[in-house]
């Protein structure tokens, strides 16, 4: 299997996540599970995603679809790469394990079937008010947030290049 290929594979559907994660937990590996754009991955994102990963064994990312990502309203030039180039750039780092994307509003229903030990979340959000909480602590899970680099936004970073 050539390094690409590797990467690739990290990338998954259902169906394979859905073995990947059976093997995880046959190996008795803690799965930390969090979501977002990831558009251009900037040190916030790196640094996020490498402290949501020291929360288990391995790191799930959901990422948001193209469309879902226009749904969310962060502007009409969004996402500015594709969800196949999110993914792979997301794939080369080292702290995430597997990634599915998802074309959902919340991923609530991907939270659902991942079932994660450890739920993460960015931000200045309240536990109980993200999206997956009910179904993490119903088996026993943990949910945590870890706080944002201040200054790093993809947002921030759209806007230095237009100026």
């Amino acid at each position: 299997m050539t390094r690409l290929e590797a990467l690739q594979s990290k990338i998954q559907n259902k169906e394979q996540l859905a073995r990947t994660l059976a093997l995880w937990r046959f190996k008795d590996r803690k799965i930390v599970f969090t979501n977002g754009c990831f558009d251009l991955l900037h040190k916030g994102h790196v640094t996020y995603l490498a402290e949501a990963a020291e929360l288990g064994d391995m790191l799930v990312v959901g990422l948001n679809s193209d469309a879902s990502v226009k749904k969310l309203g962060k502007g009409v030039n969004r996402p500015i790469q594709d969800q196949d180039s999110r993914a792979l750039i997301l794939a080369s780092l080292e702290s995430v394990g597997a990634i599915i994307i998802f074309d959902e509003d919340t991923p609530v229903e991907l939270i659902k079937f991942v079932q994660p030990d450890v739920l993460v979340k960015g931000g200045d959000w309240k536990p109980e008010q993200i999206a997956g909480y009910d179904t993490v602590k119903a088996k026993g899970g943990e949910v945590t947030i870890i706080e944002f680099i201040p200054g790093f936004s993809t947002t921030s970073i759209e806007k230095k290049i237009k100026g």
